[in-house]
């Protein structure tokens, strides 16, 4: 009778030194060949990750933000453009080929958040004074902007870019139409408010982390809670689908990252970590989860690091 193989089991996570100050932020770019990191060091760097290589990894610096590099994503169409958002109330587009800065611009607080609708076209950007601005990425300039009178976490669009969400501190998820940005839905999501969101690549489902320390699984069309996944303590602070749909990461400032059956809800694997973390995002090809916390070094220093789980070897 043949083993069913367990999934994940003897892989190795690789780590990554670079940062002068904890990583908030970690993202791959479309192909999966690259992968960025943000960081309260002010700077972004850029890595070229081979699935399966050894060689010695090469990155670049993104210099220019005058305060914490707190979220950054890549253009979903294009794999050598990225935005970054920051303290320093801008938001940059780099080239990454060069490293270059190719556009910026200033806009009304501290940047918080910040995704790319699917096709390209437009970034969303939410600040800590709860105000979403949408950029017009060709012109680079705002198109829309709006102010809550609620904490606004975490915001994604949909697979097709027709739906725009909302994580609130509320504990509600505002689901809005795009572009109007007309409310459709409010769904009471958690008993405390909801940190983050991940959209299932497959557009079946989006999950939802709170403080509560639950994560919640959406229908995307029924919108409808199908399952919650229950293995985290703490309040849940970023989560992320792998490519094919299957699994659902999910960290907080419990000492492992949770790696969950997204269809049974129950854990596969759980991967080990020294301190809470701010980031896990699975690459868009490989399992391959990169992942960033608040680790310190024996001098209780900020470590700078993250680190990549899935390799066959350490």
């Amino acid at each position: 009778m043949e083993e069913t193989a367990i999934p994940f089991k003897n892989l190795h996570s690789r780590d990554y030194q670079g940062h002068k100050k904890k990583v908030h932020s970690v993202a791959w770019n479309c192909s999966g060949t690259k992968l960025a990191s943000g960081s309260v060091d002010q700077t972004a760097r850029l890595w070229h990750i081979e699935p399966n290589g050894h060689g010695k990894v090469k990155d670049i610096e993104l210099k220019g933000h005058t305060d914490s590099v707190d979220q950054l994503c890549w253009d979903p169409k294009h794999a050598d453009l990225i935005a970054t958002a920051s303290g320093d109330k801008t938001v940059r587009l780099w080239d990454a080929r060069s490293g270059k800065c190719s556009q910026q611009v200033e806009l009304s607080g501290e940047n918080i958040n910040i995704t790319y609708k699917p096709d390209g076209t437009h970034i969303a950007v939410g600040n800590r004074d709860d105000e979403l601005t949408i950029l017009d990425v060709r012109k680079f300039k705002p198109i829309h902007r709006r102010k809550f009178t609620y904490e606004v976490n975490e915001i994604a669009w949909n697979v097709t870019g027709d739906k725009f969400f909302l994580t609130t501190g509320n504990g509600t998820v505002e689901v809005l139409a795009y572009p109007s940005l007309q409310r459709v839905d409010t769904l009471m999501a958690h008993t405390a408010g909801c940190y983050c969101i991940a959209i299932d690549p497959q557009g079946r489902y989006f999950a939802v982390g709170s403080a509560d320390s639950l994560v919640s699984l959406w229908d995307i069309k029924e919108m409808l809670c199908v399952r919650t996944f229950t293995k985290l303590e703490w309040p849940v602070r970023t989560i992320s689908f792998n490519h094919t749909g299957e699994y659902i990461a999910s960290a907080s400032e419990d000492l492992f990252i949770d790696i969950s059956n997204v269809q049974t809800g129950r854990t596969v694997h759980q991967i080990p970590c020294r301190a809470a973390m701010n980031s896990v995002e699975w690459n868009p090809k490989y399992n391959l989860l990169a992942y960033a916390g608040d680790d310190k070094n024996k001098y209780q220093a900020d470590e700078g690091v993250f680190r990549i789980f899935g390799f066959e070897s350490a």
